[in-house]
């Protein structure tokens, strides 16, 4: 079996965003890039199902400009076996979809995090699926290898549901599907460098969207303390200010 993670390259979660050309482009200077948080989970339970028995590869996968290579390496160094980098700018999730149905095509199962931590798009793993005709999950918080099928853990309202579907299979994973995120050892770190990253070039394809302009949400105001007897100026304030009542 050969599982493939689609790996996003975003800003670490704790970066200072800031925009350029007059909040019409990102500000990337300065940035610290990591794997999409979900990304890096689903990798985790990718390792573990090798370590486990019945898989013979993990491959990762990304759309991004030679730079996300340092991303990819960090993968490598986490378990995967090889890396594919797909050399165009991922501005669009319609357009990177369609990059990855291009290398994707022969893996048994995709796993795909349910959203990437920058643009919280949560589209290109359903995408993937629609264009390789594959089978698909959402929200899988679990995934088990049985002896044909796979054994499905997913949330839904009020619960979780336990289902076995057949390859091959895009997964779109949530939290859940690992405990913590595995942190690479040393000795990975060094194999990393010498496991095979290639690059691949883009098919032709079209954007579907087009960010016109980025604005910062407004800063917080200032926390008001309310004693605890005085349970009519809460609502008051709820109704008045905050709107919500």
């Amino acid at each position: 079996m050969k599982i493939l993670v689609l790996i996003s390259n975003v800003p670490d979660t704790t970066t200072k965003i800031r925009f350029t050309g007059d909040n019409t482009a990102f500000d990337d200077s300065g940035v610290q890039w990591i794997i999409n948080p979900w990304d890096e989970l689903a990798l985790t339970r990718a390792v573990e199902l090798k370590e486990a028995g019945g898989v013979d590869k993990i491959t990762v996968a990304n759309v991004g400009e030679k730079s996300t290579e340092a991303t990819l390496r960090k993968a490598l160094a986490v378990g995967a076996d090889d890396a594919i980098r797909i050399d165009t700018t991922a501005n669009d999730a319609f357009y990177v979809a369609a990059q990855l149905a291009e290398v994707a095509k022969d893996y048994d199962l995709i796993l795909a995090g349910i959203e990437a931590s920058d643009y919280n798009g949560n589209a290109v793993g359903g995408m993937l699926a629609e264009m390789l005709d594959f089978n698909s999950v959402s929200a899988v918080s679990g995934i088990e290898l049985e002896e044909s099928n796979f054994k499905i853990t997913r949330e839904v309202d009020g619960g979780s549901q336990v289902i076995s579907i057949g390859g091959p299979l895009v997964a779109i994973v949530q939290k859940g599907i690992a405990k913590e995120p595995r942190i690479p050892a040393m000795r990975g770190i060094m194999m990393a460098r010498k496991k095979p990253l290639s690059t691949k070039e883009p098919v032709e394809g079209v954007n579907k969207t087009q960010m016109i302009s980025f604005e910062l949400p407004p800063p917080k105001t200032a926390c008001k303390l309310i004693d605890e007897e005085n349970a009519n100026e809460v609502i008051t304030l709820l109704h008045e200010e905050a709107k919500v009542l």
